[in-house]
């Protein structure tokens, strides 16, 4: 979608336009392809994010977040960041220099929370499943028995790399047993499965503008649980630019966050927010997810190739697809990108065997059923 303005210098615009414009239709794990409204909204003229009309929007947009999280009791903070920052943000705000942390991981962005505790000089003990695996409650019980010395617990709730949905109220529940703080990546989940904050008991569950919500990257969600303010307070060394406390003491007094953010993401993510009430709510949106996975993994099987992630544990928003012996999933998305579709390539130690389709943003139904097709051509013409 291109948009049109008048333009003294458009030769600039087009010289930068013929090196961006769209050649593939998007099924990548992120960035993803976005709403025509939400390129639209991200289009207007910027403003002052102090301005009367900014703040207007920065309050309806954790507004319509803490509905759609079902966060009434948590407090939406919005960063000027990749979700990673929320990593960083968690472990900076609540667990002390030289603390555990219980990172549960199932692929290389369980991996990344492990990274980013020991990077901040906190330790990471690790309880790690195989790719294509959840983890288990009897498992993280079993953990936290051996570890009952630890601040906090990381799930990834959908494994970007995997393509598996961690069964997180169910793991919620046990990290509530053993009274510990628990921290959700939600990256790739946030938007297209289902989080109920307050029901489960989380601590914070975070997310970026640019997987499910088809918003383009730069914005960074969260609820958090005033649990995780009370622990901040007191905590020494947590940082300026991820400080929690001073993000929720901006969004009641400024309206707003402490340096400037990313007002065209905040535009297109209330627009989004408010298509998913225009479509028949949080249920009718996220059965959409629902249907739009299961086309893909249906669609896949019928071709003869597996699916990575264990039955009862697919995700909702990207399948991680086996291709058969003497295969390689780099070569799918190769044949793939040339007829003008952009898949993912497989991602962290499962990368040579799989390839991954993702099914966030903008999207149609049709969309779909042409990329199986010429899929399935493409898998034919390999397997020789």
């Amino acid at each position: 979608m291109e948009l049109r303005f008048e333009m003294e210098y458009e030769e600039a615009y087009r010289e930068v336009y013929e090196l961006v414009k769209p050649k593939y239709r998007l099924f990548t794990a992120g960035p993803v392809a976005c709403f025509p409204e939400v390129l639209a909204i991200m289009s207007v003229q910027m403003f002052s994010h102090r301005s009367a009309e900014a703040k207007e929007v920065h309050v309806d947009t954790l507004n319509r977040l803490k509905a759609f999280l079902e966060a009434e009791k948590g407090e939406i903070i919005m960063f000027p960041s990749s979700g990673t920052g929320f990593m960083e943000a968690a472990v900076r705000n609540t667990v002390p220099r030289g603390g555990k942390v219980l990172v549960t991981t199932i692929g290389a962005f369980g991996d990344r929370f492990a990274d980013v505790v020991n990077a901040n000089g906190r330790e990471a003990v690790i309880l790690r499943k195989e790719p294509g695996y959840a983890i288990k409650p009897e498992e993280l019980d079993e953990a936290l028995r051996k570890n009952p010395d630890v601040v906090a617990v990381t799930i990834t709730y959908n494994e970007t790399s995997t393509g598996v949905l961690n069964p997180l109220p169910e793991l919620a529940k046990v990290v509530h047993e053993h009274d510990k703080l628990l921290f959700v990546d939600a990256v790739s989940a946030m938007g297209g499965a289902d989080i109920k904050f307050d029901e489960w008991g989380l601590d914070m569950i975070f997310a970026s503008s640019q997987k499910a919500f088809g918003v383009p990257p730069g914005l960074a969600v969260a609820a958090v649980s005033e649990r995780v303010f009370e622990i901040a307070e007191k905590m020494p060394e947590r940082g300026w630019y991820f400080d929690l406390p001073l993000y929720k003491k901006f969004n009641g007094k400024k309206k707003g966050t402490p340096s400037t953010p990313p007002l065209p993401q905040i535009f297109g993510l209330n627009v989004v927010l408010r298509i998913v009430e225009k479509m028949g709510g949080k249920d009718a949106w996220l059965g959409m997810y629902r249907k739009r996975s299961e086309t893909i993994r249906e669609g896949v099987k019928e071709m003869g190739l597996g699916v990575l992630a264990e039955p009862g544990y697919e995700s909702p928003t990207i399948t991680a697809v086996v291709v058969p012996e003497g295969m390689k999933g780099v070569d799918v998305y190769n044949a793939m990108r040339e007829r003008g579709f952009e898949l993912a390539k497989g991602y962290g130690s499962v990368a040579e065997k799989t390839f991954r389709i993702g099914n966030m943003g903008y999207m149609t139904f049709e969309d779909i059923e042409e990329m199986l097709a010429n899929l399935r051509e493409v898998i034919e013409k390999l397997k020789g």
